[in-house]
């Protein structure tokens, strides 16, 4: 395994001690100075036999047995819109706690993050030109005043990520599970791309994108742009999808945020990318950042489209595959979801709608299976949303002919979405994958199986 670890210090204070695997001595990289702080990384590698690293006199274990039974956690959602970092840390990372006792019961491979991370809704907050974003963006702005804009925006990113990713009950697996991450729009703003065009292309939107664009590849890819083609599809950066391969297991991230428009969810660039993909033998696993099988959404979007108070959510509904301004384009990516099924059986992963529940599309050899799992410390909605979206699941969805898309109940429960905070753990074992959901009331779900 090629790795890379995130070492944060103040600003001034001397480059972070050496990190060690076994008698092999590594030298960390200075990635960035900002915010009063500096970042550096530490680029090593861990082989089969390698039980983990060692950093300032602290052993650090990490799992590398991926050649056959295996377990990686997936999470979405870690915040909320309104006054995250002010809840309680206790409460608020509790699913965290749960995720890391689940570590140590049985240790992970890898964490995938798919989405949310950060909930940055309020770093537009406190400067005259992003103050109101996104009801306002001052067209008038010079570009030194555009300048200090994002350099205000960049520090509010660092620390909302050091608060976020400093807590206790993630710091501790961040230190000893791999992790791979895609992002989505709470990671830039609430609903970036679906906003109206005025908006995201104004300085002070392409102001924020930039920063939290930065960022975004600073924290949770410990990268800067001269690190993006070796990372990511695009070498260009323009989509910053990725794929990567373990022994029989191929995991794709499509990037649905960097080219999103009201008009489209991937460009040129995000298209190329994942048409180039080439998966090993084995379970391929799609991480979709907003769900890709979902109900028909396009009858309440012509509903709230109607009534001038409910058009607010627009924004909400355009967000997602299934609104009629992407209809076409979501019929395409199932076409190549069915192009990718053929390598092996695929499993689309998904978070977003701070709910958990399942899918699937097709049969047979053109079977395909979709788990969200959404909400690792975002508090569930009520439980009537639940249920009202259960009931539109059942009016059924078809974008792609002969391949009914069904929304079915997780294992042991009778609706079609749970409302509870959750995670979800995927593992091998004897070369078959299954799926179970933790969920904040119920607990763990029976195992789903998922290899077919």
């Amino acid at each position: 395994m090629r790795l890379a670890a995130l070492v944060i210090r103040p600003l001034g204070v001397d480059a972070p001690g050496g990190l060690r695997v076994g008698n092999t001595h590594f030298d960390a990289v200075k990635l960035a100075e900002l915010a009063g702080i500096s970042v550096w990384r530490y680029d090593f590698q861990l082989g089969p036999d390698d039980d983990g690293y060692e950093f300032e006199g602290c052993v650090h274990p990490v799992n590398t047995d991926v050649t056959g039974d295996m377990r990686i956690a997936f999470v979405s959602c870690n915040g909320e819109e309104e006054g995250d970092l002010e809840r309680d840390g206790t409460e608020r990372n509790a699913m965290w706690a749960r995720l890391a006792a689940q570590h140590e019961t049985a240790p992970f491979a890898l964490i995938l993050q798919g989405g949310d991370q950060i909930y940055a809704d309020e770093v537009t907050r406190g400067h005259p030109l992003s103050d109101k974003w996104p009801d306002r963006a001052p067209r008038d702005a010079s570009p030194p005043e555009i300048e200090e804009l994002r350099q205000y925006l960049r520090e509010r990113f660092v620390h909302r990520y050091l608060d976020v990713m400093g807590a206790a009950e993630y710091a501790g697996l961040a230190a000893s599970v791999p992790s791979l991450s895609i992002w989505d729009d709470h990671d830039i703003c609430d609903g970036w791309g679906s906003l109206k065009d005025n908006r995201t292309n104004s300085a002070v939107g392409q102001a924020l994108f930039q920063s939290a664009r930065e960022m975004y590849l600073l924290f949770q890819h410990a990268a800067t742009e001269a690190d993006i083609p070796d990372l990511f599809m695009d070498a260009n950066g323009t989509n910053l999808g990725w794929w990567r391969t373990l022994p029989n297991l191929t995991i794709i991230a499509p990037d649905l945020r960097s080219e999103r428009t009201r008009h489209r969810v991937m460009g040129e660039a995000g298209w190329h990318g994942l048409r180039q993909v080439q998966p090993v033998d084995g379970q391929v696993m799609v991480v979709s950042s907003v769900p890709m099988l979902g109900p028909r959404l396009s009858l309440v979007e012509m509903l709230m489209m109607a009534i001038p108070r409910m058009q607010h959510y627009e924004d909400d509904l355009r967000d997602q595959w299934q609104s009629r301004a992407h209809r076409a384009e979501w019929c395409e990516m199932l076409r190549e979801m069915l192009k990718l099924r053929k390598a092996g059986p695929l499993t689309v992963i998904s978070g977003e709608i701070h709910l958990a529940t399942r899918a699937e599309m097709g049969t047979g050899a053109e079977h395909i299976q979709q788990l969200v799992a959404s909400g690792i410390s975002h508090r569930a909605p009520p439980k009537g949303y639940a249920r009202g979206l259960g009931w539109l699941a059942g009016l059924g969805e078809a974008p792609l002919p002969a391949h009914p898309i069904r929304i079915l109940p997780l294992p042991g429960q009778k609706q079609r979405y749970v409302a509870e905070r959750n995670f979800l753990v995927l593992e091998r074992q004897g070369g078959a994958w299954h799926a179970v959901w933790h969920l904040e009331e119920s607990g763990p779900t029976p195992p789903l199986p998922i290899s077919d």
